[in-house]
C-alpha cells in the first residue's frame, strides 16, 4: 500500500485510481469528538497550500483606527503597553473595548435575572468583548514580532483576564485571534480578541467531560502526556508543539505546557516569552509551508470557577487552525469532522520546514 506522503491526488473514483491509506476514525479525550481521517479525499500533505493567502505586509489603509496616531478613532482604551501616559504615542500594545461588542459590559446589575418562564434558558447578555492591538504599525504581523514582544501580548492577555475575573458573573474567558478575512478578521491590522461569558460554553464542558473520563481511567492528565500521546513537531523549555492524534482540521497544531497548569492566566513572565518563541516558530512554519494561509488561534483554558477536584485533569493549551478547508453539512449535522491529512504526516512536513 502506498504511503500517504507519496499518494497522488485522487481522480474521484476513476478506473485508474491509486489505492491510498485506509480511512480511520480517531477520538481524543481533549476534544471529546470523533474525527474521520480520509486521505483519499486529499492531495499529498506537502501539496496543501492556501488558495487565498494573506499578504504578510498589507498596504496601510488611509483609515485604519488601530494604527498609531489614530487612537482617538477607537473605542475606549483599557490599558496599553508600556503603561505610560495615555498621550505617549510610543505604545507597543493596546487593549481596548470592542466598538461592536457581542455582549454588553453594562448589564451586570441584571445578570442574575433569569427568564424563569423559559426553563432558565435565557439570561441577559452581560459580558466583555475586548480587542488586543498587537502592534502599532499596520505592516507588522504577530509572526514578525520577536519572542519577547509576543510574550508581551501573552502577558497583556493575562492582565486583562485577571481584571475581568474580578466579576463574579463571569464564568469563562476566551482569547482568540482571527488572521485574515476568511478566518473572520474584519480588520487587517494585527489584533486578537478576548470575550468573557456568563456561561461555560458547551465545547468547554465537553472537554472537561473527556479529560475527566481519561483521568478516571488512567489516573493521569491527558495533556501532561502530550509528548507521548501526540506527534511532536518542536519544543521549547516549557512548551511543546504537537499535531494532535485526532486533529479536527488539516495542519492543526497545539502548543501545550509541559508542566501541569489549569489556567492560562497563571502564566508567568518567563514562560510567556518562551511561549512567544514557540508560537512565532509555529506561525512562521505554517506560513511558509501553506502559502501564508488565514488562520485562527484559540487559548483553551479552564472555567474560572473550576472546582478543586477538577484541577488534576484540566490543562490549558493553545490551538492553531490554518483555514484550508470548509465545514459542510456532514460536520454541522454530526459534530464529526473529516480530516484529509493524518497528523503523522503533518508532523513530518512541519518538522522539515526550513526558515533559513
Amino acid at each position: 500500500m502506498a504511503s500517504p506522503s507519496h499518494t497522488p491526488p485522487p481522480d474521484h473514483g476513476g478506473a485508474d485510481s491509486v489505492e491510498t491509506r485506509s480511512p480511520e476514525l480517531r477520538k481524543d479525550p481533549v476534544t471529546n469528538r470523533w474525527v474521520i481521517f480520509s486521505p483519499a479525499r486529499a492531495k499529498r500533505p506537502t501539496d496543501f497550500k492556501s488558495k487565498s493567502p494573506e499578504n504578510p505586509n498589507p498596504k496601510k489603509p488611509s483609515s485604519c483606527p488601530f494604527c498609531i496616531g489614530r487612537e482617538h478613532e477607537c473605542a475606549p482604551e483599557i490599558f496599553r503597553v508600556p503603561p505610560d501616559d495615555d498621550d505617549d504615542p510610543n505604545w507597543k500594545i493596546r487593549v481596548i473595548e470592542n466598538l461592536y461588542p457581542a455582549l454588553s459590559r453594562n448589564l451586570e446589575t441584571q445578570s442574575t435575572d433569569t427568564n424563569r418562564s423559559n426553563l432558565n434558558r435565557s439570561i441577559v447578555g452581560f459580558g466583555f468583548h475586548d480587542v488586543v492591538i498587537e502592534a502599532p504599525l499596520h505592516s507588522i504581523q504577530l509572526s514578525d514580532v520577536d519572542p519577547v514582544g509576543i510574550g508581551d501580548v501573552m502577558i497583556a492577555y493575562r492582565k486583562r483576564i485577571e481584571q475581568i475575573a474580578q466579576h463574579d458573573s463571569i464564568n469563562y474567558i476566551q482569547v482568540f485571534k482571527n488572521h485574515g478575512a476568511s478566518a473572520g478578521a474584519s480588520m487587517s491590522h494585527s489584533h486578537s480578541q478576548i470575550m468573557a461569558l456568563p456561561v461555560v460554553p458547551p465545547t468547554v464542558s465537553s472537554r472537561l467531560d473527556g479529560t475527566k473520563d481519561y483521568f478516571e481511567e488512567t489516573g493521569k492528565c491527558c495533556l501532561c502526556e502530550a509528548k507521548a500521546k501526540h506527534f511532536v513537531i518542536d519544543e521549547s523549555s516549557h512548551f511543546v508543539s504537537v499535531a494532535p492524534y485526532a486533529s479536527t482540521y488539516p495542519f492543526e497544531v497545539w502548543i501545550v505546557p509541559k508542566y501541569h497548569s489549569s489556567h492560562f492566566h497563571h502564566l508567568d513572565d518567563v514562560k510567556a516569552v518562551d511561549l512567544g518563541g514557540l508560537l512565532k516558530l509555529v506561525l512562521q512554519k505554517i506560513a511558509k509551508q501553506l502559502n501564508d494561509p488565514p488562520y485562527n488561534y484559540m487559548i483553551h483554558t479552564s472555567p474560572l470557577k473550576v472546582t478543586e477536584s477538577q484541577l488534576p485533569y484540566t490543562h490549558w493549551f493553545l490551538q492553531i487552525v490554518p483555514q484550508l478547508s470548509g465545514v459542510g453539512g456532514f460536520e454541522m449535522g454530526t459534530g464529526c469532522y473529516i480530516n484529509p491529512v493524518f497528523p503523522e504526516d503533518v508532523t513530518k512536513v512541519l518538522r522539515e520546514v526550513s526558515l533559513a
